[in-house]
């Protein structure tokens, strides 16, 4: 995992056993339902891109990192969790079975989009744009943000950010 990660900027710190705590939502809400008064935060109007747009890396980029900051997703050492998968190529076929979480440190040099990370490619993504695009979500150490790089039906991709 530590080399899969790399080429973004995010240096793998270890692997995490167990229950990983995250803000909590409403019964029947996940991150892209939830609401403002359930602590939902977007990306402003002007960082949404469209997925064959030529900004596409510069919006998604500087629009997690700016979340990310704004919403105290990093620790003093800039670490964080990301969810994973520790599929190989030959497991393709089981889906969910190697989910898990590391946790990583973002690095000074560093970008998501351009990087082509396996880890962050967005199976929604590929039915709409022959491009790479983005999907992922992080959690802070202490639980309480969550954000969604994500991508949505109408073909834009954006960050959400969970902060109760």
């Amino acid at each position: 995992m530590a080399v899969a990660l790399k080429p973004a900027g995010f240096r793998f710190v270890e692997r995490v056993y167990g229950e990983v705590r995250s803000p909590e939502l409403p019964p029947g809400y996940s991150p892209a339902s939830a609401r403002p008064e359930h602590g939902r935060f977007d990306s402003r109007p002007d960082e949404v891109a469209d997925v064959d747009e030529p900004g596409l890396a510069n919006k998604v980029n500087a629009s997690w990192y700016r979340m990310a900051v704004d919403h105290g997703l990093f620790s003093k050492e800039r670490e964080f969790l990301l969810a994973v998968d520790f599929a190989l190529p030959e497991d393709e076929d089981v889906e969910g079975e190697y989910r898990g979480w590391v946790r990583v440190r973002l690095v000074d040099e560093w970008d998501v989009v351009r990087s082509e990370v396996a880890q962050f490619r967005s199976s929604m993504g590929d039915l709409l744009s022959k491009r790479f695009v983005p999907e992922f979500t992080v959690v802070s150490l202490d639980g309480q943000v969550l954000m969604n790089t994500t991508v949505w039906g109408n073909g834009t991709v954006s960050t959400i950010a969970i902060r109760p």
